[in-house]
């Protein structure tokens, strides 16, 4: 028994941020300092770095359990699945519920159990829970869920990526500029077909050095009023080096077990990190099959315009390819595309599938 995608949604937010919006900011260094550097000069070098421009901010009255919401009843409606015939329902996120401007976690019941009762699935045996993992959480969503359906355990699982990381992060701190919000679904059902499906996966968990490379600590600001409040905190310069040592092997071991060599590779698919890491990650797994010239479109990019919405990133980036949203991207049958993640944990994870 074999797995496949069927039916894939995702939930844009409609409020807009640009890099003009964060010239107001006043940021400081970790240590409170305070940066007297230019603010546009500011925007403008981490435009350069990360290649966003603008990201996507979900609307006071929604919170993440509602874009979540949103993105499957979109991945429903596109695949024409009856929702009572869900076996499974696995959410993944990072901060649960966090009401507008309250920066307070809420995940009871489990954002899962909410998507339930949104759509009104009246069957008890669609079982819903919740999956933290970081970033790479809808990856391994998505690889549990296949393990469901390969064993006999399930016919059909929707596995959803939604965040709102606009309500946890630090005003004061630059890398604010990185997150943003959205939700994306996907739903994996079970065919006889064995040329299609999941070729192979890989997980990893590095924890012994790489723990907190991501972590949750108060403002930047001196001056900030509520000294219990945490924000999303990141090491940048040591995230980028982990990822570039440690996810193009990862990528590698995928295609190795799968037999499939890179070249037959039409897309990769990559957590819309930042634009430079994702470069750099492409070019040394390339680099390790001794090529050095990418292919061009090989790995599509939203996070100029939507930013990082962690978990959401890459179900929605496979939505909108799916949907021919993406302007000189599409995938066909019989492509085979490479999933890839990394983030919080450390954890990296990474799929190689054929539709």
């Amino acid at each position: 028994m074999q797995s496949v995608i069927v039916g894939t949604g995702s939930y844009i937010p409609e409020t807009v941020v640009t890099n003009a919006d964060f010239t107001t900011s006043q940021f400081y260094e970790k240590d409170g300092t305070k940066l007297y550097k230019n603010k546009k000069s500011i925007v403008e070098k981490f435009q350069e770095i990360t290649g966003i421009k603008e990201r996507r901010y979900a609307k006071p009255e929604q919170n993440a359990s509602h874009l979540a919401s949103l993105s499957a009843l979109d991945a429903l409606n596109s695949s024409g699945i009856d929702k009572e015939t869900l076996d499974y329902i696995i959410v993944a996120h990072n901060f649960g519920d966090v009401a507008y401007q309250s920066n307070r976690i809420n995940a009871l019941p489990t954002l899962a159990s909410k998507v339930k009762a949104f759509l009104k699935i009246k069957n008890p045996e669609c079982v819903a829970y919740d999956l933290p993992f970081g970033c790479p959480g809808w990856v391994e969503g998505l690889i549990q869920a296949n393990y469901f359906i390969r064993s006999g355990d399930a016919t059909r699982c929707l596995v959803i990526g939604t965040e709102t990381l606009s309500r946890v992060i630090d005003p004061h701190d630059r890398d604010a500029m990185l997150y943003s919000d959205g939700s994306g679904a996907v739903i994996l059902q079970s065919t006889a077909d064995d040329t299609v499906g999941f070729l192979a996966h890989k997980t990893q968990t590095h924890t012994l050095e790489h723990a907190y490379l991501l972590t949750m600590s108060n403002s930047y600001s001196p001056f900030s009023t509520n000294k219990d409040d945490l924000f999303i905190k990141m090491n940048g310069r040591k995230v980028y080096e982990f990822a570039i040592e440690h996810v193009p092997p990862v990528i590698k071991s995928v295609l190795d077990k799968a037999n499939v060599p890179i070249e037959a590779i039409s897309k990769i698919l990559m957590h819309q990190a930042n634009d430079k890491l994702n470069q750099a990650v492409l070019q040394r797994v390339f680099k390790l099959y001794g090529i050095s010239v990418v292919p061009p479109a090989v790995m599509p990019m939203t996070i100029e315009k939507l930013g990082n919405s962690s978990v959401a990133s890459i179900p929605t980036l496979l939505d909108l390819i799916l949907k021919g949203k993406m302007k000189d991207h599409s995938i066909s049958k019989g492509d085979k595309i490479i999933i890839a993640s990394v983030g919080a944990g450390m954890n990296i994870n990474a799929i190689a599938y054929q539709f």
